[in-house]
């Protein structure tokens, strides 16, 4: 039951994926959550993500964002990148899913979704049959609190580690150093 809600990787953040070792399997459509998975939430994009966008789209990848967020969040996110986006998708439904793998022209097989929340970010991709990446989510310092989903998330986390057959199930594509 509780496979549904696994990722297929996990890993520290967004910049920690080996983004060619993606390219050379094959994938060619990359889908991300905004808030907590690139930056923290609700804030703009910032140097290092536009140049990472930079870097993405230089490398032949299509990029769409997938938000539950209304348009003006994500336009006001989107205004250096310039990166397709979808708003207010209902994730976990798949017609968001769906939608960004048409909005790319990718074919289905060859697109990853990458985000920070299991309930919303990763059962959606499982819904819509898409791999998935799972970053850790973003939280500054001072922050204390987190919402009862993260307490859920690391019970699934948890049963996750302990199943191996679905862990690494795209070949570790952790980036080396």
């Amino acid at each position: 039951m509780l496979k549904e809600y696994y990722p297929y990787e996990y890993v520290k953040s967004v910049f920690a994926i080996d983004y060619k070792r993606l390219w050379q399997m094959g994938f060619r459509g990359l889908i991300f959550d905004v808030d907590n998975t690139l930056v923290h939430h609700g804030d703009d994009s910032n140097e290092k993500v536009d140049r990472f966008f930079a870097k993405l789209h230089k490398m032949g990848f299509k990029t769409c964002l997938l938000s539950d967020n209304e348009k003006s969040r994500v336009e006001r996110f989107n205004k250096n990148i310039q990166t397709l986006y979808i708003c207010d998708a209902g994730k976990p439904d798949p017609a968001g899913y769906e939608k960004a793998i048409e909005f790319m022209g990718v074919e289905k097989s060859r697109a990853v979704v990458i985000g920070d929340q299991i309930i919303t970010d990763i059962h959606g991709a499982n819904n819509a049959g898409l791999p998935s990446i799972l970053v850790h989510f973003i939280r500054l310092p001072y922050e204390k609190r987190i919402g009862i989903r993260r307490y859920v998330e690391f019970f699934v986390m948890w049963t996750w580690k302990h199943r191996k057959k679905y862990r690494y199930r795209l070949g570790d594509i952790r980036r080396r150093k």
